[in-house]
């Protein structure tokens, strides 16, 4: 059975567990509207037209990069659907994950991949997730898109909404 917490049943974490989601990497998102609801527009002709609401997105998206420099963000592909929003982002190494660990990937810091049959283990265990405030990460940057596609959009369609949370992949 489930966890419980405050009487209602928890859903277990999507996240992988023992990562930083601040840390320099590349990660591949998927943010859905609540229901699947075509908010953002429709494909005609095998191209995506954007609605107004796909525009306050794109355009939403577009600000992170310039809004997050200290996070040394880098644009990846990404693509709006009606429903959903696929991207690529990736966190570049700044004054809040300048620790030499190596993301996690099993190679130096300097990109080298250590090659014997005893592989050194790391002396000091991986951080983990935690609750708390979290911030100058993955999901502060999801939070941040969402709320200003949200304030926006509500402008045009008080209906709108996101569906709770987002798939993310470490690429």
């Amino acid at each position: 059975m489930p966890d419980k917490f405050r009487n209602k049943y928890r859903i277990s974490s999507a996240r992988l567990q023992n990562w930083d989601y601040g840390r320099n990497a590349a990660y591949f998102v998927t943010i859905c509207t609540k229901n699947r609801e075509h908010y953002f527009g429709d494909i005609m002709d095998g191209e995506m037209q954007l609605s107004a609401i796909g525009e306050i997105a794109e355009t939403e998206w577009l600000k992170t990069f310039d809004l997050r420099r200290d996070m040394n963000l880098t644009m990846g592909e990404y693509i709006i659907m009606p429903n959903h929003f696929h991207a690529i982002i990736i966190i570049g190494k700044n004054q809040y994950n300048t620790d030499d660990d190596d993301g996690g990937n099993g190679n130096g810091a300097d990109g080298t991949v250590e090659m014997q049959c005893i592989a050194s283990l790391p002396t000091t265990p991986p951080p983990a997730n935690q609750f708390g405030p979290q911030r100058k990460n993955l999901a502060s940057i999801i939070r941040g898109f969402k709320i200003g596609v949200t304030t926006r959009a509500r402008k045009t369609n008080p209906e709108f909404a996101w569906q709770s949370r987002y798939h993310d992949q470490i690429i």
